[in-house]
This record gives C-alpha cells, structure tokens and sequence, in this order.
C-alpha cells in the first residue's frame, strides 16, 4: 500500500501497513522476502523506519528483552553497518556498544525478526573448539518498499529474488526519503547519564533521545550530543540587569557561579581516587608490591585509604608490624600486616607519633651502617682484602692487636718466641691439632681451601694429612676452571 503524499511523516504508513515480523524460519537469506541493502547507508535509511513506524514491536512475540525498537538497537545496527563482510562477534559488538552479552543477543534477535538480517551462515557453538560467528547480509524490508512507493526490477531473470535492486521512488516517498537520508548520516550514540540543573528531566531527555532516532518529521532536530528543544518560554523569568551593570558592555550574572577547578589545576579526588592513589604510591615505593595490579592493592588497602592514611603513614605501620624477609604473594601479606590498623591508630596524633619513631629508627640504622663503614676503612686501609677462612681472621686479627700494643707501648715480644711454620704445628696439641683439621675438613666442604693452602706444603701434609691436601689441590684447580661454579649455601 501506497501511503498519499503527505507533509509530516509516514502516519499513512503505519496505519495500512501489516504488522512487521519475520518467523525464525524464514530469516535466512535463501527464505527472505526483502531484498539485500546496497550499502550500509541505505540499510540505515530502512533502519531509521522501522525505528519509526512502529510496525515492529518485540513484546508482542516475546515476554522478556527490550520492550521496543529503539536508539540501543539502532547503535548496534551502525556498527554492522560498516562491517563487510558483516560478520559480527558477540565480543565485538560487546566492546564497541558497552552492553552486555544478552543485551546484543537481544537486539540482534530483533534485527532479524524485523527483517532487516538475514542469516548466511549461522555460528557453531561447540564445546571444546573455537566459537564461530555468524554472518548476515543486510536486508530492506518489502514493507519499506512499499510504504516509500519504491520500484524495484530483477535484472536477472535467473538470478533469486533478494537480488532486485531499486530502479525509482514515487513521488509521495520522495520527502520521507529525505529525512531519512540525514537520520542514516547521524551518529546515534550511547546517551549521557550524568543530569544536570539545567537539562530537562529524565524522562523528557530520553523520550527527546529517542526522537532523535524514531520520529521521521523535523519537528525535533538535534545531535546527539543536545536535546530538543522545549515547548515552554522562558521569558516570563528572565530579570534584566540594571543599566549600570552594562555600562562596560559586559554582563553579569547576580549570582555568579562557584568553579569547581582547584588552585592546583586538578580537582579533589573522590573515596575510590584515594584508594587508587594510594595503591599506586605503594607500588612504586614497596619493591615488595612492585608490579601487582593496582586495582587489587586499592582493594586491599581500602580501609587505611578511607580514614586518610598517606603513604609515610603506611610505611610507619608497616615498621611497626615488622617487614618479612621472603615476600611470595604481596597483595595477601599487605592484608594481613593492615589488619586493624585504622582502628589501633584511629588519630592523626598516634600516626604522628608512629612517623617519628620510624624515622628515629631509620636514622638511628643510617647512623649504624655510617659507623661500620667508617671502622672497616679505619681497619683495612688500602686494597688488601680480609680472607674468607675464620680461622685464618682469628690470626690476622690476633697479629694486628699484637702490632697495637707495640704502638702503644706494650710488651714487646721477643724473636726466638715465634718460630717457623713448621715448629709451630709442631708445637700444636692434641686438641689443637684436632680442632684445626676439624676447621679445614668444614671449610672444604663450603668450598675454601684458604686455611690449608695458608700453610707451606710440607707443614699441611705434617698438620692436615695427605688427603686434606689433596682435596684441597683438587678445589683450587676446580676453582680456577672455566667449566665449573663453586657456589655456598
């Protein structure tokens, strides 16, 4: 049916029209009654109608999903719309849109149902192999061909029926035709959900979103990014300013607004920015959490940054409850050791006092480590080195405080005291003697020889035995070979 030429819109045309519906059977290409959409622009032309006509209602067929044809299924039909072939995933329309699974499922049901999809190969689902996406080719309803007076010609006589393409409009479809060109030139996008003062209400800006995409008149012409205008004036409220006010030719609000913008340039962070803060100092700063996932150490630490604690603050506590040596699993370790602690220091002045003992600490072992460099340099100037061996320090040592006291005026000893290697193992006793090889068997099981090498060669094998020595040939050797590591534990 032909609507009569008329000013507004397809009103005619939805009144003489069918219901539009396509069975689950005949939505594929082989069974369609429409034919294949061009181009994705003039699919959107056939898209913007049945968004207004009407003809299409999910509800009547079904109990639950969306309740009518609106901007939501229109946005999902623009990302198939650029799509060739148009192949599209679950996932895919997931991302691009933000809805959810059911929610794309939903409004590709209702493409096809008002046929304006047509299956050409259905997707498997599989258990164990890899999903496959359906494909669809575009298809324009017969009914809009009707409604709009277009001719349509097969210029194939063998070829099927989807293939006729347009061949002219009539003349009462013309400026219907028109306005749909520029719907199918706009964006619809995802609608905002912040409100303001100043927009209308809820309910208004979407019944105005909604026109954006349904209505076919030009009554109501906005982008996206506004809403319609409003019916009502506003000139009965409107309070001119004073003449002094505009005597610099600027005017003036009288109650002028409150910038939200800091001093800083950034505006002041929110309960979840505090907690994400915080997260990401502690990454940075703890080489223990370094390279967790932030949201998950803002979860974690969601109570301290709720009460206001500051990095220094959770460093503090942290020096309070004792640091592990081995870290395996920070994020649960970083639970434990915050535990109660908003509670146990629930002041700033308790937090305070925390701080400075920390930092008393931290300066008390800066001063420590200063003090055991200063004495080492003091003891060992120069490049020698202290050896590895203990026993071997215990003499050293003993000889520096013997060169001490003869600095400082001690006794002084006498040559013919201290004899030659050789005397002195000999000198050695039982249990002396014992000890020491007891020493050199422990050290060359850790790999060090320094002890037995320490001595000439005929006084270890007249101390340590033939077989100590050897050993410890065989190490040094080993030591000094490229293809092996001597590593301690």
């Amino acid at each position: 049916m032909i609507p009569a030429a008329r000013s507004s819109s397809d009103d005619v045309a939805v009144a003489v029209l069918p219901a539009l519906y396509v069975p689950e059977a005949d939505q594929w290409l082989s069974t369609s009654t429409g034919r294949i959409a061009p181009e994705g622009y003039s699919w959107m032309q056939a898209v913007h109608w049945v968004a207004g006509s009407g003809l299409y209602k999910p509800r009547r067929y079904r109990s639950h999903g969306p309740r009518s044809f609106g901007p939501t299924t229109v946005r999902v039909a623009q990302e198939l719309a650029q799509l060739f072939p148009c192949r599209p995933g679950v996932g895919y329309l997931v991302r691009r849109t933000g809805l959810s699974e059911r929610s794309v499922e939903y409004h590709l049901g209702m493409l096809r149902e008002a046929g304006l999809l047509a299956y050409i190969v259905r997707g498997t689902r599989i258990s164990g192999e890899t999903a496959q996406a359906s494909e669809f080719t575009r298809m324009v309803p017969v009914e809009f061909d009707q409604a709009l007076g277009i001719r349509t010609v097969l210029r194939d006589e063998d070829a099927p029926a989807y293939t006729r393409a347009a061949c002219g409009i009539a003349e009462a479809g013309r400026e219907l035709m028109a306005k749909l060109a520029k719907k199918a030139a706009r964006k619809v996008r995802k609608p905002r959900s912040k409100t303001s003062s100043k927009a209308p209400a809820k309910g208004a800006r979407r019944g105005a979103e909604q026109r954006v995409v349904t209505a076919v008149s030009d009554e109501v012409r906005c982008t996206p990014m506004q809403v319609g205008t409003s019916g009502l004036s506003t000139a009965g409220s409107t309070s001119l300013p004073p003449e002094s006010k505009l005597a610099s030719g600027v005017s003036k609000s009288p109650t002028p607004k409150k910038s939200k913008a800091k001093a800083g340039g950034r505006r002041k962070l929110n309960t979840v920015g505090r907690r994400f803060q915080l997260a990401r100092e502690l990454t940075q700063e703890l080489g223990w959490l370094r390279g967790y996932s932030v949201p998950r150490i803002a979860w974690v630490a969601r109570t301290v940054a709720d009460a206001g604690w500051t990095l220094t603050d959770v460093k503090a506590w942290l020096h309070f409850r004792g640091e592990a040596a081995h870290v395996r699993r920070g994020s649960g370790l970083l639970a434990v050791l915050l535990a109660n602690a908003e509670n146990v220091l629930d002041t700033p002045a308790k937090r305070t006092a925390a701080i400075e003992q920390w930092r008393g600490t931290q300066e008390a072992a800066r001063r420590d480590r200063i003090r055991q460099v200063r004495a080492r340099t003091e003891r060992y100037e120069g490049d020698w080195q202290a050896p590895v061996s203990r026993s071997v320090r215990l003499e050293v040592e003993a000889a520096f405080a013997q060169v001490r006291e003869l600095d400082h005026g001690g006794r002084r000893q006498d040559p013919g005291d201290v004899g030659d290697g050789q005397d002195a193992g000999l000198e050695l006793g039982a249990e002396e003697l014992a000890a020491l090889i007891a020493t050199a068997e422990g050290e060359l099981m850790q790999g060090e020889t320094t002890l037995i090498t320490g001595f000439g060669k005929e006084t270890a094998l007249r101390i340590f035995g033939a077989d100590l020595v050897r050993r410890a040939q065989q190490i040094e050797r080993l030591a000094h070979s490229s293809l092996t590591t001597i590593r301690y534990r």
